[in-house]
């Protein structure tokens, strides 16, 4: 696959998670016809990347950063804390649909671990009561 087969086949996929929230089967099949490629490479790439997901997301997703600084600063307690607060576990979405909860490589915010992306947004810095301020700014 080209480069520029490649761009659009992203630039397509993340657009369609735009409008739908996930990447439904029917969506990426007709990415598939559209671009020319085979539907197997429409999966890699979606599968691949972490804020592509093929299951319905909540409004807000949240992304924990699993890289090693923020592991060593305790990303466990991150975890247990927004499991807490949201009353949900990993990979999993509220039942009014305002949250998801996943984990992902590094968000680029090493320097101020632990961290996590709430959509566009990086925290960090993070400790149970600063997650509890940073949730009630998305409700």
């Amino acid at each position: 696959m080209s480069s520029g087969v490649r761009g659009e086949l992203l630039n397509s996929l993340k657009r369609a998670q735009a409008e739908h929230a996930h990447l439904p089967r029917e969506v990426m099949e007709e990415i598939s016809r559209s671009l020319e490629i085979p539907l197997g490479d429409v999966f890699t790439v979606a599968s691949f990347y972490s804020f592509l997901s093929e299951k319905s997301r909540g409004r807000n997703t949240i992304m924990i950063c699993r890289s090693v600084p923020c592991y060593l600063k305790n990303s466990a307690m991150i975890v247990e804390s927004l499991a807490d607060e949201l009353g949900i576990g990993m990979g999993e979405t509220t039942a009014d649909g305002r949250f998801s909860f996943t984990s992902t490589n590094c968000i680029g915010a090493c320097d101020s671990a632990p961290a996590m992306l709430v959509n566009d947004d990086v925290h960090g810095d993070l400790t149970p009561r600063r997650i509890s301020r940073i949730l009630k700014s998305y409700r």
